[in-house]
This record gives C-alpha cells, sequence and structure tokens, in this order.
C-alpha cells in the first residue's frame, strides 16, 4: 500500500470510510489518474499522530492552507449552531485571552464561526474541520470566513474536493475536531446536543474538557452544567484559561 493508493480509493469512494477499508483489504485495483488535490496520508510522516489515537483515524486529509499548523499546540472550541449573546461573548473571551494555541472547530453555524473569526480578528492562528470537499462553501454564511482560512489558516476533510455536505459526515467529522485538540473547549450546548458527540469521542481518547457555567434556567446552556456536574472542569476566570494555553 502507498499513499497515492490510498489517495486515490478516498476520491474514488467520496471519503466513505467503510468502502476506503474494503478497498484496501481486498487490494483493489486503482485506474491511472492525476491526483492533483493536496493530501496527507496516514502513511506519511506529516499525518498528525494525534489521529492515530481513534479507533478509526481518517486514512488521508484533503487540505488547503498551512499544513504546519498541524504541528501546533491546538485547542478545540466548540458548541451549538444557535448562538445565544452569552455563548457569543465567552467564546470571543476565551479566544481573545488564548494566547499560544491554534484554534480547532468545525466551521458551522454559531459558536464554530464566531470562534474562527474571532480567531482571525486576533491575528490568531485556526483550524477548520469541515464535513464535506474543501472547495464546497458551507454552510453559505460562512463565505468571508471560508476563504480567509484557505490562504491564510487551514481546512482540512476527509472528503475530496466536490463532495456536498450530507448529515452523517458531521458526527464523523467530529471525532477528528476531538483527536486534533489537546484539550476540548465546550462554550454553549443545550441538554440534547449534537455538541456532545465531540464530547464522547474526546472522552473516549482522554482529551481534557472545559466548559463554562450557565444560569439554572437558561436552556441553552444546560449541556455545559451537565458536563460540569459530570467532571468537567470549569471556565471561571482568565487564570483558567492559562492552565489550558
Amino acid at each position: 500500500m502507498n499513499r497515492e493508493t490510498l489517495i486515490y480509493y478516498a476520491i474514488k469512494y467520496q471519503g466513505n470510510y467503510a468502502l476506503i477499508t474494503k478497498a484496501i483489504k481486498q487490494n483493489e485495483v486503482c485506474a491511472t489518474q492525476k491526483l492533483d488535490q493536496k493530501a496527507i496520508t496516514i502513511l506519511d510522516e506529516q499525518y498528525p499522530k494525534c489521529l492515530k489515537d481513534l479507533n478509526y483515524p481518517p486514512y488521508v486529509l484533503f487540505y488547503s492552507g498551512d499544513i504546519d499548523l498541524l504541528k501546533r499546540k491546538k485547542i478545540g472550541i466548540i458548541g451549538s449552531r444557535t448562538l445565544s449573546d452569552y455563548g457569543k461573548r465567552v467564546t470571543e473571551w476565551i479566544v481573545n485571552e488564548l494566547e499560544e494555541s491554534v484554534i480547532v472547530s468545525g466551521l458551522a453555524k454559531g459558536v464554530d464561526g464566531c470562534a474562527h473569526q474571532a480567531a482571525i480578528m486576533n491575528r490568531k492562528k485556526t483550524i477548520g474541520v469541515l464535513g464535506n470537499g474543501i472547495n464546497i462553501v458551507y454552510p453559505k454564511e460562512n463565505g468571508n470566513l471560508y476563504r480567509l482560512m484557505q490562504e491564510n489558516h487551514l481546512l482540512i476533510s476527509e472528503y475530496p474536493m466536490n463532495t456536498k455536505p450530507q448529515k452523517s459526515h458531521f458526527p464523523w467529522r467530529n471525532r477528528i475536531i476531538a483527536a486534533l485538540s489537546d484539550t476540548l473547549i465546550v462554550t454553549q450546548a443545550a441538554q440534547k446536543s449534537g455538541t456532545m458527540i465531540t464530547v464522547d469521542a474526546a472522552l473516549e481518547i482522554n482529551r481534557e474538557i472545559w466548559t463554562i457555567p450557565y444560569p439554572i434556567f437558561d436552556e441553552m446552556g444546560k449541556g455545559c452544567n451537565t458536563l460540569i456536574e459530570s467532571g468537567a472542569k470549569m471556565i471561571l476566570q482568565k487564570e483558567d484559561l492559562k492552565e489550558i494555553d
């Protein structure tokens, strides 16, 4: 098995992990094809060792931007797609106060987009992990973020170009966010939230979880309070972020 074969399988099967695995096991014959997408594979030295903590590490990561950002310390910041004023304030505050780490998130609406935007505004680096091909802007409202991050930061995806977003891609994408993050911070989450999929993936590979307390009647933050009840660490002041960063 060589890297070109892995990239070929990833493109042919649009990043479908099960189909790529089957092709590898069957030693499927590769057609002659120009592989003109930027990618790193699990066989490459550049491949982040932290991803190998996963039960199903991605075989290939397609990318646009500064791939060397994967070598730096990274903090994941995640949360709800519907962003409250409080969630926005604490997300921006956390990103502003972090000094060294690269910010990792999923370039979705809400907390993700807020975290990426705050990083860029404060001249910090950020990585967006996508659930579609890196040449597809999703959601459309994050178009400006896409363009800025493609040029000066980093976009990565296990899905090759032209792969459209699908609902099933995003929970699968979340495991990559969890693994890349040295620490994971949840800044807003309802009681039943897709954010918890990323939290569960992070806990499986022994990543530390931090979060923000919410007022007891705030439905948009009940997931954060539940995480605290379950043992997540609380961010209450600037000094707490020094322990993370």
